[in-house]
């Protein structure tokens, strides 16, 4: 069995109770051992609260140098990392590679943006100067997903520690083996005791960490969690709160546009890491007509194209869901569909008893009647024919989140009219919805988040600003009635 608790440095068996992951595409364990139980939530919180004070009290370079060595040591072991997310969650290998690097890239991302976001300006004044400085908030607890299980904690944990914050982080426990790797590097990089602990587990632990007594929240993960988060700290407003939460996300295909690029685009959108990105695009808007039929049939054609496979298979595009529940909830989902009038272009179908294999699925969802605004997490895009423009920016905006978005046309002034009406934080032109750059904001409005976007803007999160005028002596105070 796996250590289920890093604290001060050291892993030890949790007391919690017992869980294993299984890979989804092989069925082989992947991990297995216990959850923290509330006690040792309680000692590495108490851990993290022990080493806040002379981590930010660290200079801001020699912060900056540790984790500058951990992207080294991230490097060193990329290999074992994307193997680990590959076997927790069922991604294909070239994804958790990708994963992998990005993990690395994230220290110098993070570093620009708190020297540019988050640092220090001095301004000369009559009495001496002013000076804006930035102060960490304490200890933060982050709350890792399991899509991308070292890449999206790595966004909040980097940040945070560059800040001066100490962290205690709980994996997702669908995907929790890149979590021993990480915390081997940032040992590996110097990072002082304490400063990054790790409780392995579920929904007990989860709620253990939360009755902490925290300075921040970092989460990433379902609209239903984080609508929780949020009202479990209410009347909290000590306590950060930086929530990331999915969405229900639109693509417009629009005329003029080159069927077969765009149909690229939107398989993409809707297929990448199996459909398991908070970004990937589950609503596909098309006009009526000629030109939408033929951008149906070359996105169901790449879906029937799209090689599926255990991670480890050579040519494959896309692996397993997460787990064969997760599966099993991708065909609820696509039959409520049906139910509710939608029509079948191509079905959702499951693999083999006990694995997480789906088949990518469309459904044309115009005539259906009730349809929840809910995000899938699954390959499963849902078609909606609009009668004109209008109409398409009508049913791109109808719905309660806003993370991502996009539309595919050569036409710039129909780009011009969704640049400004579509409500989305990632809104792409001509590129798949599912990508973003770490060197931008990520975030939406609505239920997709809180307003504290990540990745760039991460920065902004993990400090509070301090403003200080500074004389250089104390001076004699004049003011209109004021006595001499």
């Amino acid at each position: 069995m796996k250590k289920g608790v890093y604290i001060d440095g050291k892993w030890r068996p949790g007391n919690g109770a017992a869980f294993t992951k299984h890979c989804p595409a092989t069925g082989d364990v992947s991990w297995e051992g216990r959850s923290a139980d509330a006690a040792e939530v309680a000692a590495a919180v108490a851990s993290a609260r022990a080493a806040f004070p002379g981590w930010a009290r660290t200079p801001v370079d020699e912060r900056i140098a540790v984790m500058e060595r951990y992207a080294e040591e991230i490097g060193k072991r990329a290999a074992s990392i994307a193997e680990a997310i590959s076997r927790d969650m069922g991604k294909a290998l070239w994804d958790s590679q990708a994963e992998a690097a990005t993990m690395k890239a994230k220290i110098g991302v993070s570093v620009a943006a708190l020297k540019e976001r988050a640092g220090e300006r001095d301004e000369p004044a009559a009495f001496g100067q002013s000076r804006l400085t930035h102060r960490p908030h304490g200890v933060m607890a982050v709350f890792g997903p399991f899509n991308f299980p070292g890449h999206l904690p790595n966004g909040h944990i980097v940040p945070a520690l560059l800040a001066g914050n100490t962290c205690v982080f709980k994996p997702s426990e669908l995907a929790p083996s890149v979590a021993e790797i990480m915390a081997d590097a940032f040992a590996a990089a110097g990072l002082p005791e304490g400063c990054i602990n790790i409780v392995h587990g579920g929904r007990d632990t989860g709620a253990a960490l939360i009755d902490q007594p925290l300075n921040g929240l970092l989460f990433t993960g379902s609209a239903a969690t984080g609508v929780f988060f949020h009202r479990h700290f209410a009347g909290r407003p000590d306590v950060i709160l930086a929530l990331e939460m999915g969405g229900n996300n639109p693509l417009i295909v629009w005329d003029p546009a080159d069927v077969d690029a765009a149909a690229d685009i939107a398989a993409q959108s809707a297929y990448l890491t199996t459909g398991q990105r908070c970004s990937c695009a589950r609503r596909l808007i098309l006009p009526e007509g000629a030109f939408g039929d033929a951008v149906i049939d070359a996105v169901a054609a790449r879906a029937r194209g799209v090689r599926a496979g255990a991670w480890n298979e050579p040519g494959i595009f896309m692996g397993p869901l997460v787990s064969d529940r997760a599966a099993a909830q991708a065909a609820e989902f696509y039959q409520m569909l049906l139910s509710k009038g939608a029509r079948a272009i191509l079905p959702l179908e499951t693999g083999a008893q006990g694995t997480g294999f789906v088949s990518p699925g469309i459904v044309d969802v115009t005539e259906a009647q009730d349809i929840p605004d809910e995000e899938l997490f699954g390959p499963l895009i849902q078609v909606s024919r609009a009668a004109n423009f209008d109409d398409a920016i009508l049913r791109a905006n109808a719905t309660k989140y806003g993370l991502s978005g996009g539309l595919v046309s050569d036409d710039d002034a129909l780009w011009a009219r969704a640049y400004s009406e579509m409500r989305a934080g990632v809104l792409n032109r001509n590129r798949p919805t599912a990508g973003a750059s770490g060197a931008m904001p990520f975030g939406g409005p609505g239920l997709s988040g809180n307003f504290r976007p990540g990745a760039y803007y991460a920065a902004d999160y993990c400090a509070w600003p301090q403003a200080s005028q500074l004389a250089p002596k104390a001076a004699r105070m004049t003011a209109p009635g004021f006595p001499d």
